[in-house]
């Protein structure tokens, strides 16, 4: 385990040298960091009291790192490795009597001062913008991809006129994916369409920018952050559509709303994530559910940027209580929930595993106080942590996102092929 993973050892005093504060440091931060107005602080320690990791792994102390920007302490911020410590998950912000939010903080402190980025994240950006995707998957195997997946369901729905929609102009919304759901689970992104199909939904694929995900978001680096996430918007406005809908993974929804919100210059899009469209489509009668076809006991994780950052708070566990029998919550949760530990980035930064794995007993506390066997978990960053803590604590919970548990609820409708009845 790395050295600066100590839950038992308190860190060392430190000695404070006035001679290299530097006022003008403070300025070049509030330069940088616009519209975040840190120098409200109160000191009063609510953020690390927040903070479910403070006193998991050293220097994970968001106090300790704001007062080093408000004194002035260049040199000791810049090194301080709580940049890459913090999971940006913002559970401190919640926590702040002054509403100081550290995720932006701490995001732009990573991207804005010329910190070497850890793991490859750099690397994975750097192919995203050239590629268009960040698993770096060629236009032709994209195509290829979904010409399997056309096959599959057109056998498994029994319909051989089956066709999946690329590229359809004036669709009701363009559904933007994580490119793992091309490059390593398509089989989920076969899942996913085949919703779709019952629930005759509208919809279309990118046809030249088809992903949502932006590990800048991580980095910090918005020039690299908005060369990526733009051209997927492009597509939506080339295809005509009225809506963005965007898979299950919090880290891809929360990419799209930010550069809508912040960076954004061209038509409005609604914004929505596929499990408020699920909540929607079950509420109305799109789609009907049997929730005795997932009778073990399920419980589900509030991934930071879905739920605390976007304040998608209902929509998971709306679904979840409509398709399971015996469905549990983890506490605290919603917008109090902790981060699984695997924020920030941290998936991209391999160095990091062991402070990963020590957050991780933090969240698995939270798993195991529920009883659940079946754990889902919305966001494909958080379910890579989940598969990492069950193999590395043993736990043997079945992790899955929402959308196969849906599947295997659905009551198919009258229409539905005669092949899909008699199974």
């Amino acid at each position: 385990m790395s050295e600066n993973v100590n839950a038992e050892t308190a860190a060392s005093p430190e000695t404070i040298d006035f001679a290299k504060m530097d006022p003008k440091f403070r300025d070049e931060v509030m330069e940088k960091l616009k519209n975040i107005d840190w120098t409200q602080c109160l000191a009063c320690g609510m953020c690390t009291a927040g903070c479910p990791y403070s006193d998991v792994i050293n220097n994970n102390d968001p106090r300790k790192f704001l007062r080093k920007l408000v004194l002035g302490m260049r040199e000791e911020a810049l090194k301080d490795p709580f940049i890459w410590n913090c999971n940006v998950c913002e559970r401190c912000t919640v926590e702040c009597p002054m509403g100081v939010n550290f995720g932006i903080i701490t995001r732009g402190m990573r991207g804005q001062f010329g910190i070497p980025t850890p793991g490859f994240m750099d690397k994975v950006v750097n192919e995203h913008i050239h590629s268009g995707n960040q698993m770096d998957v060629p236009q032709d195997e994209y195509k290829e991809t979904i010409e399997w997946i056309e096959e599959e369901l057109q056998e498994e729905l029994g319909d051989p006129n089956y066709k999946v929609t690329v590229g359809k102009k004036g669709a009701e919304f363009i559904f933007g994916l994580n490119a793992r759901e091309i490059k390593y689970y398509s089989h989920e992104l076969q899942e996913i369409l085949k919703v779709f199909y019952y629930a005759k939904a509208d919809y279309t694929l990118g046809e030249h920018r088809w992903d949502c995900t932006n590990l800048a978001l991580f980095s910090g680096k918005n020039d690299d952050f908005c060369e990526i996430q733009r051209p997927f918007f492009e597509e939506a406005v080339r295809l005509g559509v009225k809506k963005i809908v965007v898979t299950e993974c919090g880290h891809a929804y929360k990419s799209t709303r930010l550069f809508y919100e912040k960076f954004w210059d061209g038509p409005e899009f609604p914004i929505i994530s596929i499990l408020e469209v699920y909540d929607e489509w079950i509420k109305n009668g799109t789609i009907k559910v049997d929730p005795s076809k997932n009778p073990e006991p399920c419980t589900v994780h509030d991934p930071c940027n879905l739920v605390r950052k976007s304040g998608v708070l209902e929509a998971n566990r709306n679904v979840m209580k409509a398709i399971c029998s015996d469905f549990r919550e983890m506490y605290p949760n919603r917008q109090y929930n902790y981060c699984c530990g695997a924020g920030g980035g941290g998936m991209a930064m391999p160095e990091f595993k062991a402070e990963r794995m020590a957050k991780a007993k933090r969240k698995i506390e939270q798993v195991d106080a529920t009883e659940a066997k079946v754990v889902a978990i919305p966001c494909h960053n958080c379910i890579d942590q989940f598969n990492d803590m069950n193999k590395e604590y043993k736990k043997g919970w079945k992790c899955t996102h929402i959308t196969p548990l849906l599947v295997n609820a659905l009551i198919l409708p009258d229409w539905a092929p005669k092949k899909q009845e008699e199974e």
